[in-house]
Parts: structure tokens; C-alpha cells; sequence
């Protein structure tokens, strides 16, 4: 149900805290990645222990992470979050987010954050229904944020009335619901492919690039996150398996290893995203045995491997294809070469020439041209953010 999903949980002090546990493991069952932060006086009702132990993480609650100086960013956790749940949200928390005062971690990731916070308060019904509070939640409310209900109710006071938090089966429902409501993809078949191909030469050499395939694996991340069914067509790669392990994965080598893949499943997909960067020329005969060094210089002889954008591009019925482009020299020319003679729906485009982008780096810096020709340039950022941008413009043109 939530298979993807990045969800950071905010802690805050309250005795309903307790129910926070809960909510982190049913979120966990239904496949969502869980981090959570905590506010120092929330440690007092729940151990930072219990929480990580449920999350598979560990529990942040402070800036600087040890004596080293080295620090947790509230940037990165901001950018991270498909979703930000504060639960329990108390009055003080409240306040302090709806009036911008980053006075520790939770506060400042929400001021970084480009995802949409859910709150889920807890406190006493005074408190509850105190113009202060009131005055809070409509400020939050008015900045786009999701305040969800409170549940009438036996409190820790004693006292009886509104201001207990709803129950974490509840918090869970309304987090699958929102975003089975919320993801364009869901449902939809994606394919991607990633990495190199390697085109072997003999059994110990090969031709290939320095793909890394941190492209494509942050496409597939996204789209997954999106509630699409993702397949990988993945080449040669050392990428990290617990990301590998949120969709199905095809292991190729060659070419045509790669195509064939694409080919066996293409029928069936909504989209196709052809991001590994296949290498243009194979030897057509490998040596059975390691090719011995002998005399000044060796001679092979290449043909080309087979094209699968220009394959799959010709037999597009309802597929929307994009492709990539990486270039040296007349980017934009050659690309938009590329987008009409392979039939591509939209292409991304990326030139060596950008520093800190192309292979190896974790940034890129991102240039998608429509079947029309409508240009869109994007400032260097991480994969990630890439990832999300070229998702996005996806959506955006099959809506």
C-alpha cells in the first residue's frame, strides 16, 4: 500500500506519544521507510530505543549528531520526506512551526520541507480550544497544511472532551488513502532502464561507459513512491540492494540482453524511461580465451548493437516514451534530433560540458524537451531532486 513511501514521523512531548509506536510499525508493514525525529521533551514519554527499533533507524533529535561536530540537516530530511506526519502535535509544536521559530530539528525540517506535513494534535481540551491554538492551526492550515481531527474522549487530565489524538489505525488509513487520492501513477506499469551495458571483447575485457546507474535507480525510487508498478532493466552496477529491493529487477549485461528484457514486458507498460546508457558498438565475435598482448597494436572489429529506443519508439502504441541525451556538442540540436527520430515523447537532455553532471556524480543538471519542442533548463541538483523533476513533467504531460 505504501511501498516507497519516504514518511518522516515528528514526535512531540505528549503522553500520547505512546501511540506513536504503533504508527510507525503499521506504516513500516505496509512497505512505507519510516525516519523519525523527536523533540527533546517527547524522550520523556517514549524512548528514542523503541522508535528506532520499529523504524530501522535511527532516532534523530538533535542537530549535531555526535562530539564530532557533524551535524543532521534539516535540509536533506526536508527534501527527503515524501511526507511529513507530526504525531503526537502538541500546542507548543504547533505554534512554534506556524510562526517559523526553528528552535530544534523538527521545526527546522518542516521549514525546509516541499512535501505536505500532516498533524495529528494532541493535548487538553482547554488548550484545544484556546484562541492561541485555534489561531495556530488556521495559520498552518492557511499555509497548505493537513490538520487532521481530534477524537472526543477521556484525556490525561482526567477531564473529558475533544483533544485526544486519533488513533494510529486511524493515522494510517487516512495515509493510504491520501496517497492511493494524491498519486497520478498509481497503478500504472514503468519501466526503466539503468546502468551500463558491458559488450564483452573476451572473457576478462569488455566495452563499456561509466554509467553508475544512480539515474535511473532515483527514477525508479520516485516512480515507486508514486504508487506505480516499476520494472528495472538493470546493467552492470554497484547500487545499494535495499533500494534495489523496493521493485522488481531484471540483471542484464549486453545490448541485446537489454532489449530483450524491455521487449519481454514492453506490451504491458504505461511508460518507459530509458535511462541507461547503452553502449552504441559490440564486438560481433568475442574471443572464446583472453586475448594474449602481443605486437604494438591490435585491431578489433565492431558492429552496432541494436538500438532499443529506436525499437520500442517504432512499435509505441499507448507507451509514453522518454529517452535521454547526453552530449558534448550541439546539446540541444542533437537532442532534439534524438527526440524525433526515436519517436520519444519527451527527452532528458545533459551535457558533460555542465560541471557536476553526467556519470558518477551524485547531482545532475537537466535540460527535458517536449514532442513539441517546449524547452525546460533546471539548475544543478542532487539525483534525487532530478529524479523528482523529470517524474513530475511525466505527470504533467499525461494528465
Amino acid at each position: 500500500m505504501l511501498r516507497g513511501k519516504k514518511i518522516l514521523i515528528g514526535v512531540c512531548g505528549s503522553i500520547a506519544a505512546y501511540k506513536s509506536a504503533v504508527l510507525i510499525r503499521l506504516l513500516i508493514k505496509s512497505g512505507a521507510e519510516v525516519q523519525v525525529v523527536m523533540t527533546d521533551s517527547a524522550r520523556e514519554f517514549i524512548t528514542p530505543l523503541t522508535l528506532s527499533t520499529l523504524s530501522k533507524k535511527p532516532v534523530l533529535s538533535r542537530f549535531q549528531k555526535d562530539e564530532t561536530g557533524l551535524w543532521n540537516s534539516h535540509v536533506d530530511l526536508g527534501l527527503w520526506a515524501d511526507l511529513i506526519l507530526i504525531a503526537p502535535a502538541t500546542a507548543k509544536t504547533m505554534a512554534s512551526m506556524a510562526n517559523g521559530i526553528a528552535d530544534n530539528l523538527i521545526n527546522a525540517i518542516y521549514l525546509s520541507a516541499r512535501c505536505p506535513v500532516v498533524f495529528a494534535p494532541a493535548m487538553d481540551l482547554d488548550m484545544y480550544q484556546h484562541p492561541a491554538t485555534k489561531n495556530a492551526i488556521s495559520k498552518l492550515k492557511s499555509f497548505g497544511n493537513i490538520i487532521l481531527d481530534t477524537a472526543h474522549g477521556e484525556l490525561a487530565s482526567g477531564l473529558v472532551g475533544q483533544g485526544r489524538m486519533l488513533e494510529p489505525e486511524e493515522i494510517h488509513e487516512f495515509v493510504t488513502e491520501y496517497f492511493t487520492k494524491h498519486n497520478p501513477l498509481t497503478g500504472k506499469n514503468v519501466l526503466i532502464t539503468a546502468g551500463p551495458t558491458y559488450e564483452p571483447i573476451d572473457p576478462v575485457r569488455f566495452i563499456g561507459n561509466h554509467s553508475s546507474g544512480k539515474m535511473g535507480l532515483e527514477i525508479a525510487l520516485q516512480a515507486a513512491s508514486n504508487s506505480a508498478n516499476v520494472t528495472l532493466v538493470l546493467g552492470p552496477n554497484n547500487l545499494p540492494a535495499d533500494k534495489l529491493s523496493q521493485f522488481d529487477v531484471v540483471d542484464v549485461s549486453t545490448a541485446r540482453e537489454m532489449y530483450e528484457a524491455c521487449d519481454k514486458v514492453y506490451k504491458n507498460q504505461d511508460i518507459v524511461i530509458l535511462a541507461a546508457a547503452v553502449a552504441d558498438y559490440a564486438s560481433p565475435d568475442p574471443a572464446n580465451q583472453k586475448i594474449k598482448k602481443s605486437g604494438e597494436n591490435l585491431s578489433l572489429q565492431l558492429t552496432k548493437t541494436i538500438d532499443i529506443a529506436q525499437s520500442l519508439g517504432e512499435r509505441k502504441e499507448k507507451q509514453f516514451l522518454v529517452g535521454f541525451a547526453l552530449e558534448t556538442e550541439n546539446e540541444l540540436e542533437n537532442a532534439k534530433a534524438k527526440l524525433k527520430k526515436k519517436n520519444f515523447d519527451l527527452i532528458v537532455l545533459n551535457s558533460l560540458k555542465d560541471e557536476g553532471s553526467g556519470f558518477k556524480h551524485n547531482t545532475n543538471k537537466i535540460t527535458i524537451i517536449a514532442a513539441d519542442n517546449k524547452v525546460k533548463e533546471f539548475e544543478l541538483k542532487s539525483k534525487m531532486e532530478v529524479a523528482r523533476d523529470i517524474i513530475n513533467e511525466i505527470v504533467s504531460s499525461i494528465a
